[in-house]
């Protein structure tokens, strides 16, 4: 059994371990939250953007363009979205994983056809170290979103599209449902898919950064509601005019959609790493909690059991004389 002094160093061990995870999980908490707030300013935008495009190069014939027509994929660009920093639980690892699974899918293609945009130094150095051609040094997005910088690399990626250096972009990253649920997603960035069904994404929990059972089922609840709701509202008719001319109003719509689709994703990104940042300080700070109960328990055992020892050679040693 472990002295008394070792004990009492284990618990302002812990202690101090645990007031560094409660303090990052308030850190994490309060970044989720300015989070949130930038993806409930930007999302409406976005969604009924894509909604518009979509529904326009699906119901009109004569709008044609390069961004939609599938062709034979020889070359291909992933834009993987992770963290700079650890401590956030399965995040990064999850993400890395999909990257890899979908490299695999790819591997037909050669390693010098796979091209990686990196969001995040970790899976930057990931690809770095499977030989993979890295593009750019974006990790500077995974701490500060910036809007400029995602309309440089959609640029840049239109461009090498138009001009057959790449036949296929896909984007993984974490889709921020709500602070206890984030999911991995695959998405098309191009060619854009018009296949995909067009609905507003409205699975999201934004109003709050507490993960509680009680959230959980509001969520669903909430679900549940518009499902209905959907169910018993027809939709209108997207009916369009264009002018001055569709492929004006294209090359300024498709343009915007990219910038806005990569923007979202790093958004969400950013959301989900501050979220599961939070839940894993949230699970360090109570098992540490744990931790110290049960040690404090050992150490008033172990201090009882010394008084009793104590005590029994006080009285033997009376006894005796």
């Amino acid at each position: 059994m472990p002295s008394l002094k070792e004990i009492k160093t284990r618990i302002a061990s812990v202690n101090s371990t645990r007031k560094i995870t409660s303090a990052m999980k308030m850190v994490a908490s309060s970044k989720l939250h300015h989070a949130q707030v930038m993806i409930e300013n930007m999302l409406p935008y976005e969604t009924m953007l894509e909604h518009i495009l979509k529904t326009f190069l699906a119901s009109e014939a004569d709008a044609t363009t390069v961004f939609s027509e599938e062709r034979q994929v020889k070359r291909v660009a992933l834009v993987v979205f992770s963290s700079n920093s650890s401590m956030c639980g399965g995040f990064n690892a999850n993400v890395i994983k999909m990257m890899m699974q979908a490299m695999e899918e790819y591997n037909h293609l050669g390693k010098e056809n796979i091209i990686v945009y990196p969001i995040g130094r970790k899976v930057a150095e990931k690809a770095q170290k499977l030989g993979y051609k890295v593009m750019g040094e974006y990790s500077h997005l995974a701490d500060k979103p910036n809007i400029a910088d995602c309309i440089n690399i959609a640029q840049e990626l239109g461009q090498l599209y138009v001009d057959g250096e790449i036949d296929k972009v896909e984007l993984l990253y974490h889709h921020f449902k709500s602070a206890g649920s984030q999911i991995l997603t695959r998405k098309i960035f191009l060619p854009i898919d018009i296949s995909e069904e067009l609905s507003l994404d409205k699975e999201r929990d934004l109003s709050t950064n507490i993960v509680t059972k009680k959230a959980q089922e509001y969520l669903k609840k909430k679900k549940d509601t518009q499902e209905k709701e959907k169910k018993e509202v027809k939709p209108l008719a997207d009916i369009f005019i264009v002018e001055p001319d569709m492929n004006t109003v294209l090359s300024l719509l498709i343009p915007k959609l990219a910038h806005l689709m990569l923007y979202t994703a790093l958004l969400d990104s950013n959301a989900s790493e501050h979220a599961a940042r939070m839940v894993a300080m949230q699970t360090a700070t109570d098992n540490a909690d744990e931790l110290l109960r049960e040690l404090n328990l050992q150490y008033n055992k172990s201090r009882q059991q010394a008084i009793t020892s104590e005590l029994l050679d006080i009285v033997g040693g009376s006894i005796n004389n």
